[in-house]
């Protein structure tokens, strides 16, 4: 009597699941034919033949980051090698013209495009924005991204779609339903292994709240979000037919997390090195002062505070006998009033930790002042953890500076290696290795110190633009195949 009962309530829920997926498939097979009439029906070029529509996915693409410097050389880059190929930009500047981005990326990164962009105008990248979402940000957020790549994909159909801002949701969508060949250009793991590890062992970072770290249950709950969410992640992530990254740990997470090893290239982003290596390098003067100088956003994965207390246990063991007095000099970014409470934040810690006088807070200033910070330094200080890649570390060995960079990720994996066997910087993983590298470092004469300046100098020309344009054009040859 159970079994039969069972059946009798089991088989219809069986069939009627039967019929809801026949639905669907129907339904979204419908919706990728509709869109593929919607892309024949495009209008030709002068020629009569169709353009190659080549699209990037790039919400904040008027920002002045590293991200955008890619996206701008990479549009250059296609623009010089193939000739039928419109290059489309989905963007939520809608504050700004196209012409006025276009402008800006001449301004900022001087990048002049060779022929015009099409820029697609999306009005909800609202869906995209963390603040949106107190809570599970991660799945707000890429959530919200799909939504965002269904209005892109509405307004312009093409025939590549390259995601160059991390948002892997939006992949399937326009592999699946628009029908494009698809890639990707990521600079940083939605969520990585690392990630995992530190919820796993209640570590207390700026990602993980003191008060997840205090309490096993909300602990084991996030574990468990996290996971979910990695697998989703890597189900996305796996459907795009090329993948670059930045840097050779974020090759390691996204190998781990979407597998796509035969398609995954490492392309390292491309850093205007040119501009720093007019600063002539030559053996320090006699000076009754030294800097250290730190390059940065003043977000909290920078750890700005790290930088400040291992600078004040220098001074404070006088390991650097009767050298020079030191500054140290923070130069970064602040973009909103949690920035600016964050550097007042900073300040008060100089205070109380007696070094206010020595630490010298320089906030959006122009990039001459900071050309001529970095001309003038002994030591670029760089203290993020896992830092996927590192600008920031390029440019100070470019500019001639020694540089003291955290021992993880892009720094220690493929910027701060040995360069035909010699030293081109150093590595540090905490305050007391931090201060101890830096007294190291000004105990060197200046002969060895310039030595390794020169070695790192002729490290970053990998990271040229040059460099980019070639990787970045052989990993991209299969989706014009």
């Amino acid at each position: 009597a159970c079994f039969r009962l069972l059946c009798s309530l089991l088989l219809p829920a069986l069939f009627l699941s039967g019929i809801l997926c026949i639905c669907l498939v129907v339904l979204l097979w419908g919706v990728r034919l509709w869109i593929q009439r919607k892309k024949q029906l495009s209008s030709p070029g002068r020629d009569g033949k169709r353009p190659l529509l080549v699209a990037f996915f790039h919400p904040y693409c008027n920002a002045g980051g590293g991200g955008e410097r890619v996206l701008w050389c990479a549009i250059r880059t296609l623009q010089k090698k193939y000739r039928n190929v419109t290059c489309v930009v989905y963007t939520g500047d809608r504050d700004a013209t196209g012409e006025e981005i276009v402008e800006g990326a001449l301004r900022r990164f001087n990048i002049k495009l060779i022929h015009p962009v099409k820029f697609v105008f999306l009005e909800k990248r609202f869906l995209v924005e963390a603040s949106l979402y107190p809570h599970f940000t991660l799945l707000g957020q890429s959530l919200g991204s799909v939504f965002l790549g269904w209005e892109a994909l509405l307004k312009c159909v093409p025939d590549i779609y390259i995601d160059s801002m991390g948002y892997a949701f939006t992949i399937p969508l326009f592999k699946y339903l628009g029908g494009c060949r698809v890639g990707c250009y990521v600079h940083y793991p939605t969520i990585s292994t690392d990630m995992l590890s530190v919820v796993r062992n209640q570590d207390t970072r700026f990602n993980n709240a003191a008060f997840i770290t205090s309490s096993p249950l909300f602990s084991k709950f996030k574990l468990v979000y996290y996971y979910f969410f990695a697998f989703m992640y890597g189900l996305v992530g796996s459907c795009s037919d090329v993948v670059m990254v930045n840097s050779s740990w974020t090759l390691n997470h996204i190998l781990s997390l979407w597998r796509t090893g035969v398609c995954t290239s490492v392309v390292y982003p491309p850093c205007d090195v040119q501009t720093f290596l007019d600063i002539p390098l030559e053996v320090e003067k006699s000076t009754s002062e030294y800097s250290i100088v730190s390059v940065g956003q003043f977000r909290p994965e920078k750890d700005h505070p790290l930088q400040i207390r291992a600078f004040a246990k220098l001074l404070k063991e006088k390991r650097v006998g009767q050298q020079p007095s030191l500054k140290l000099i923070l130069i970064g970014g602040c973009r909103n009033q949690q920035d600016e409470e964050r550097v007042n934040n900073l300040k008060s810690l100089c205070e109380e930790l007696g070094v206010s006088d020595d630490v010298i807070f320089r906030i959006n200033i122009p990039f001459e002042e900071l050309k001529r910070h970095l001309a003038e330094a002994t030591i670029g200080l760089h203290t993020m953890w896992n830092e996927h890649f590192g600008i920031g570390v390029v440019e100070c060995m470019a500019a001639g500076t020694v540089i003291l960079a955290h021992n993880s990720g892009g720094p220690k994996l493929d910027i701060v290696v040995p360069h035909e066997g010699r030293v081109t910087g150093f590595l540090a993983e905490d305050e007391d290795s931090y201060a101890e590298t830096m007294a190291c470092i000004f105990s060197l004469s200046p002969e060895k110190r310039l030595e390794i300046r020169e070695n790192a100098r002729r490290s970053v020309h990998r990271f040229s633009d040059q460099h980019f344009e070639d990787t970045f054009l052989l990993s991209v040859e299969p989706l014009f195949k």
